[in-house]
């Protein structure tokens, strides 16, 4: 029996962590995984981090390296079945935008860059789909190059999430730098990650945990080590770290350190990584740890089926808010309809029709009034700082920056300040959108009192002429009011707004 083509669709998510650059591709058939390539390369992102210069130069000529091969396999494969998502080091470095630049041309897809919780999440994700579908609390944490995720989660669905900046490569640089491998350096790099992890311990541990599941490289390579060894018959434990620990030292030096089945590249980070997780057990009284397959990057795939079969996350996170700030969900709506009629009319001709526009317009209008939960002077921008520094599950940094522009300038004075260091296009979209949204805003006045008739419109390169039934402005004066004091403001940013 034949598979129609949209059953085989072809997903494929890249992980760019602080240590590791990780791609799988899949095949969805019939609403599963089937995993048809995987692929790792050690890169070492954060490895000489700079607060001022950012990442250094050639920890990204090794980064451009390995993505132009991942590019190779991914050519061909639909974008909007494609995520490419960069975690703790392109959060935190200076040049990380002109960084994603050079590393979008080489890939041919752009990097969204996403949260610590949406990091948890994702992780969360990946790993309760290698897992029994039991009942009980687990608690899920991934020790990656830059940061910590600390999971609490039932079945799939994560109760609790936090990520902490202790990483395997971070700390090797802050701790292991001159590759001694000493009790000292080890002391330090252990209080420091336990100092971090005191701000979850009473909370984690009052929601508790049935089991632990660790994920990712310095789990995996931990577990195998303990085997080899004869430390562990399975599973990872502490007293077992503390007997690792001293074969560890007795190398003296990382370059002179060998473990069984390790290649070198993870050495150089593996005794930053094996300090965290011995403060991780102190801290958190963990019994043992079982290592699951599951990752950041599996957790994408599955976060991009719920998208194809329209269980998308960011649609909960929306409603979510709504509540959460008890928007007037009638108005919203409203405003949503006439937004997504304004659009459908212009997208093609103001070229906003690229993937992912009209759905941020959508959540845009659903979610222009949350910042009245805090006050109604000024709301617009109140509304944009929630949704910029909220966590949003499903959203990634520059999903939410976007929302954010949209929503502060959605009424008063466009948001030229804020599209300034944008490319030309990315700059253009984002005023057009707006726009759209600032008429839909508009037009609702009225809070659904009276009934509002949706012009029609026609869009130029700079300009914007809506036409309205025969008779509707001269009953409606307000709304005629609103159109003039909109044609001034939108004159101050050279765009030309006629109606009739």
């Amino acid at each position: 029996m034949e598979h129609s083509v949209q059953s085989q669709q072809v997903l494929a998510a890249v992980d760019l962590g602080s240590n590791s650059f990780h791609m799988v591709m899949a095949r969805l058939i019939n609403g599963q995984l089937q995993i048809i390539d995987q692929r790792g390369e050690k890169v070492q992102l954060a490895a000489g981090l700079d607060p001022v210069s950012g990442i250094a130069e050639d920890a990204q000529e090794r980064a451009l390296a390995c993505l132009e091969r991942f590019g190779q396999h991914l050519r061909g494969v639909d974008p909007h079945l494609v995520t490419i998502l960069g975690t703790n080091t392109l959060r935190a470095a200076r040049n990380s935008y002109s960084f994603r630049l050079k590393a979008k041309k080489v890939l041919g897809f752009p990097i969204e860059v996403i949260s610590g919780i949406e990091e948890a999440r994702l992780v969360y994700l990946g790993v309760a789909h290698t897992l029994a579908d039991d009942d009980g609390k687990r608690l899920v944490i991934d020790i990656g190059g830059g940061s910590t995720e600390f999971i609490i989660g039932e079945r799939f669905a994560p109760l609790k999430m936090e990520s902490l900046s202790l990483g395997c490569v971070t700390y090797t640089d802050r701790f292991f730098a001159e590759g001694e491998l000493s009790e000292r350096a080890f002391s330090l790099a252990i209080a420091a990650a336990k100092r971090e992890l005191l701000s979850i311990k009473v909370p984690y541990q009052k929601l508790g945990w049935q089991n632990v599941v660790g994920s990712s490289g310095t789990m995996r390579a931990t577990n195998r080590v303990l085997v080899n060894y004869g430390l562990s018959e399975s599973g990872i434990n502490l007293k077992a770290l503390y007997a690792l620990k001293k074969i560890v030292l007795q190398a003296k030096t990382i370059k002179k350190l060998e473990l069984q089945g390790i290649k070198d590249q993870r050495l150089e980070v593996f005794p930053a990584g094996l300090a965290v997780l011995i403060a991780i057990f102190e801290v958190l009284e963990i019994e043992e740890i079982t290592y699951s397959d599951g990752a950041l990057r599996e957790g994408a795939l599955y976060d991009l089926i719920g998208r194809v079969n329209h269980e998308d996350v960011r649609e909960k996170t929306v409603t979510a808010m709504q509540t959460r700030f008890v928007v007037d969900l009638a108005q919203a709506q409203n405003v949503t309809s006439t937004a997504m009629h304004l659009y459908e009319q212009v997208a093609e001709r103001w070229k906003v029709n690229e993937p992912g526009c009209q759905d941020t317009l959508r959540w845009a209008a659903q979610l222009h009034e949350v910042g009245l939960a805090i006050a109604h002077s000024g709301y617009n921008k109140h509304s944009g700082y929630l949704v910029q520094y909220c966590d949003m599950p499903g959203f990634t940094k520059q999903n939410q920056e976007s929302l954010a522009i949209l929503l502060r300038g959605h009424r008063k004075k466009l948001p030229m300040q804020d599209v300034e260091g944008m490319s030309k296009k990315g700059a253009k979209t984002h005023l057009r959108l707006c726009i759209l949204l600032r008429l839909a805003v508009l037009l609702h006045f009225g809070r659904g009192v009276e009934e509002v008739v949706e012009p029609t419109i026609k869009a130029f390169k700079y300009s914007i002429k809506l036409t309205f039934p025969e008779g509707y402005l001269e009953n409606n004066p307000m709304t005629v009011m609103d159109l003039e004091r909109e044609k001034a403001l939108l004159s101050e940013a050279m765009f030309e707004l006629t109606f009739q």
